[in-house]
């Protein structure tokens, strides 16, 4: 895991040296064990921060050239089936490490064999030194974060938009049109962010720019389509998914340093977790987090206990969480998604004094149906009157401040709004809407997840592993999981009472979300961890209302994007809603990042 940086121009750039090792220094965290820049010219500088995690040797350190001379890369990530890879290419390789792999395939196959080959999430950059051609590129679920912006004479880019920034060759402005977008869905998606012209490389794509710096789009993977068989032998679908999630976890477990594991004591932390210590690591590190108000780690214990893991508990408080708050946006570059963005920092500083590798369970949820009260959605349509269009009704559900809220108190337009309601209602026509939930959650909802991994991890220079994102994996669920062994009815009798309720009532209590995977945790794992209720990961934003309350008093009272004199009109709006405290501490994230970031001069 590491952070990568570069300039192309058109043009001579002055002082490239220094400005390229400013753009690789500010991400020292993503990778303190080496920082290295290679100068072609004045015109192109490539920069790299490494995280040492496979082939621990200085060989292995980046930028890195291939042995024609043409090619050159830094590359943030892991790609964990390379040694298979390997074998497919004739070449002189110098270095035990998965880089080299990259570079290799590149000169001899080409980039797009490469990336239909290449398990892993990665972000790359590759520049060809003979047709001036630079490639930029990302993995196919945006695990790994790249950004960009084109200004007229020159491309720049980085794992961090921090490092746009310092290159001191970009005129930072806010982008206001992000507020609504970020507010309804925690995150500004592909290819947007809250810095106008820096955009976000989109999953599964890579963009060839050329040296007149004219950018073309290639979409190399999309989202494999649900098409299983209607008629199966459940008991042997659940064996082969137990075999495929322990594959996946085992391949994105490969290390030449210490792995540990996120273990929270609900299904999925717990089942990675019991995988590794079963079959990989028998002295594995586990670690949770809470709060006194409340945290889950009596059912954290009851795995540690089970397989002898070395696990720790930390409890962290409100003084300990606005503190980190603060700090942490100078990481994230963004306002925070999500409240327990700050205690999953905490966690990732602390696990780094044990380990480099952290297993987390993100895509579990949004690739078997965790999320029973929305994956019900289409069940509710179905059989109630519902006067608007599908997806109409799953919007209303799932944005986080409601859009009367929006509506009501930002000054600027909702561009971002209608791009993604055309584009999204456009798309939920070619499948059934049971899909349409699944595509949406895998598509848009997992990518802010990701970002929140990210840089909860890296901010403490620890890189973190999602293997449910494996896309083997995915490819195997979605062709053979049906989708009522994703959310199984508890009987027939539940299923016909559940049609004259809705899934805020009946999800967890008339049916079992994620059944399939939960009978796989059946082989591991206990039944008070596998069939208690989901909790997720609460952070008591409810009981330190009044703190909140007097934190939006504090920052909103002059933010020049909501109407004036309404900020006691807003906080009366945000008690009316179950999630105030969310609401309240997402409109101060804003104004918090926008004064850290605006406030100063970046050029020079």
């Amino acid at each position: 895991m590491c952070g990568i940086a570069g300039i192309v121009s058109k043009k001579n750039i002055n002082n490239i040296k220094l400005r390229i090792e400013k753009m690789v220094s500010c991400m020292e965290h993503r990778g303190p064990d080496n920082q290295s820049v290679k100068i072609l010219n004045d015109k192109v500088a490539l920069g790299h921060s490494r995280l040492s995690i496979i082939d621990l040797n200085v060989s292995s350190n980046q930028p890195m050239i291939s042995n024609n001379n043409n090619w050159i890369i830094v590359f943030n990530g892991e790609i964990f089936n390379f040694k298979e890879i390997k074998k497919d290419l004739d070449y002189n390789f110098k270095t035990n490490g998965d880089t080299e792999v990259i570079l290799a395939a590149v000169e001899q196959k080409g980039i797009e064999w490469f990336l239909k080959k290449a398990n892993g999430m990665f972000a790359i950059a590759l520049y060809n030194i003979e047709q001036e051609k630079l490639y930029l590129i990302r993995d196919r679920f945006s695990i790994k974060p790249l950004f960009y912006t084109v200004q007229e004479d020159e491309v720049i880019f980085g794992s961090e938009i921090k490092a746009i920034l310092n290159s001191g060759l970009y005129n930072v402005k806010f982008n206001y049109t992000a507020i609504d977008e970020y507010l309804g869905n925690r995150m500004v998606r592909e290819p947007y962010t809250f810095f106008e012209n820096i955009y976000q490389v989109c999953g599964g794509e890579f963009l060839t720019i050329d040296k007149n710096l004219k950018i073309q789009v290639s979409k190399y993977y999309t989202l494999p389509l649900q098409n299983f068989d209607q008629e199966y032998d459940e008991k042997n679908l659940i064996f082969q998914t137990k075999k495929q999630v322990e594959a996946a976890v085992k391949r994105w477990a490969i290390s030449d340093v210490k792995v540990g594991a996120y273990l929270s004591g609900g299904v999925d932390s717990s089942l990675t977790s019991a995988i590794l210590a079963s079959h990989i690591n028998k002295n594995l590190h586990t670690y949770t987090i809470g709060f006194k108000e409340n945290n889950e780690f009596q059912y954290s214990k009851i795995v540690a206990d089970k397989y002898k893991i070395n696990h720790k508990n930390i409890t962290i408080n409100y003084d300990n969480y606005v503190k980190e708050w603060n700090r942490l946006i100078e990481y994230n570059d963004a306002p925070l998604s999500v409240p327990n963005e700050i205690p999953l920092a905490i966690m990732s500083t602390v696990l780094s004094k044990d380990i480099t590798v952290v297993i987390s369970g993100e895509g579990a949820d949004e690739l078997f149906g965790g999320y029973g009260k929305i994956y019900r959605l289409p069940f509710d349509y179905k059989n109630h009157d519902i006067k608007k269009s599908f997806y109409e009704y799953l919007v209303e559900q799932y944005e986080y401040v409601p859009r009367n809220i929006r509506n009501k108190y930002l000054k600027f337009q909702n561009n971002y709004r209608n791009y993604f309601d055309d584009k999204i209602s456009n798309d939920f026509k070619n499948y059934s809407n049971e899909e349409n939930v699944f595509r949406f959650f895998q598509t848009y909802h997992i990518k802010g997840l990701l970002k929140r991994v990210d840089m909860t991890t890296m901010q403490a220079s620890v890189e973190a592993r999602p293997p449910f994102l494996d896309h083997e994996l995915i490819e195997f669920v979605n062709a053979k999981i049906p989708y009522d062994l994703k959310l199984k009815w508890i009987d027939e009798k539940n299923k016909e009472q559940a049609k004259l309720e809705y899934s805020k009532d009946y999800s967890e209590v008339r049916d079992i979300p994620k059944y399939i995977l939960k009978k796989v945790s059946e082989y591991y794992l206990p039944d008070e961890i596998i069939y208690r209720k989901k909790v997720g990961f609460p952070v008591p934003l409810t009981e330190w209302l009044t703190q909140i309350i007097n934190l939006a008093n504090k920052y909103l009272k002059n933010a020049d994007w909501l109407y004036n004199n309404k900020i006691d009109e807003l906080i009366n709006d945000a008690k009316t809603n179950n999630r105030s405290g969310q609401i309240l501490w997402m409109f101060i994230n804003i104004e918090m990042f926008k004064q850290k970031y605006f406030n100063k001069e970046w050029r020079y």
